[in-house]
């Protein structure tokens, strides 16, 4: 694997971040802009290229990551399925039309599972052969990284941890439309749709975590609600899925992580009572952190 540094994107709904990432996982620079969604997808590819472009002569070579909200094809690096975080996203070639912009190669893969795989390599992860990473933002994310590689399932889709069934949400409405799913309760969206319910506040799930911090008694039943859900549904994913570790990540994951570390205890198998519970390390460099390590593996 080469020793040069390496520039790894995070195209996100709200913001762009290109990272400079050395060898070892650390980040030498960054460039950030706010993302511009509403004005589609060309626009959103522009953004993304200028801010790389900034940084490609401190770089090798080599291919350039890219972790990116939405459904990956893991062949071509096509959108295949997008949430309205990004308006017209869906279907966008966005290896293919950064490799353009930047004359170089490009990998593409999911947000989440660019995170797991930053987390893994550098972060609370490393040194740990199989990895569940759950990333509880404005909506709810999943990856499985195996021996250093994320498994990305036969569509591009796996560790759509949103959509498992949940006490307490069944008649909550997840994002896709349904209801009854984790998302539905253990999100940012999740959070402030519980608190509207139970107050007639309208508020963001970040100003539930915070008035749950201070003190208010319904921010804290609603916060300790979406915890118990979430630390129950990962003591079964550990069953299910056997991996060496659990790391969660996001805002609103910090403010749940008392209330779901005692419901992954409480609910956790013995056969799999070794396995613990961490908040990841990377905070918001995860994303083109581990979208670096996708480049410098293309190279590998």
């Amino acid at each position: 694997m080469t020793g040069a540094a390496v520039v790894g994107l995070d195209i996100g709904g709200t913001k762009t971040v290109a990272a400079l990432v050395g060898p070892d996982g650390t980040v030498l620079d960054r460039r950030r802009a706010p993302t511009p969604a509403s004005s589609g997808p060309e626009a959103v590819l522009d953004t993304a290229a200028r801010l790389a472009t900034d940084l490609l002569p401190a770089a090798g070579a080599g291919p350039v990551g890219v972790g990116t909200a939405g459904t990956v094809d893991p062949a071509t690096g096509a959108i295949r399925y997008a949430t309205d975080s990004l308006p017209g996203w869906a279907g966008t070639p966005v290896a293919d039309a950064l490799a353009r912009r930047l004359g170089r190669p490009v990998r593409v893969g999911n947000d989440v599972h660019a995170a797991a795989l930053g987390e893994c390599w550098a972060g609370a992860g490393r040194g740990s052969a199989h990895v569940l990473l759950v990333a509880v933002g404005t909506g709810l994310g999943g990856a499985l990284v195996r021996d250093g590689r994320i498994d990305t399932g036969a569509r591009g889709a796996a560790g759509a941890v949103a959509h498992l069934p949940a006490p307490g949400a069944e008649r909550m409405r997840c994002g896709c439309g349904r209801y009854g799913h984790l998302e539905a309760i253990a999100s940012g969206t999740g959070l402030a749709a519980a608190y509207a319910a139970r107050t007639g506040a309208r508020i963001e799930g970040r100003e539930v975590a915070e008035r749950a911090a201070a003190g208010e008694e319904a921010a804290r039943t609603v916060l300790d609600r979406a915890g118990a859900a979430l630390g129950g549904a990962l003591a079964g994913l550990v069953a299910l899925l056997d991996p060496t570790v659990v790391l969660v990540a996001g805002g609103a994951a910090e403010a749940m992580l008392p209330t779901t570390l005692a419901a992954y205890a409480a609910e956790l198998p013995p056969a799999w009572a070794e396995v613990p519970l961490r908040a990841a390390a990377l905070g918001g460099d995860a994303v083109a952190v581990g979208a670096a390590r996708m480049a410098m593996a293309a190279q590998a």
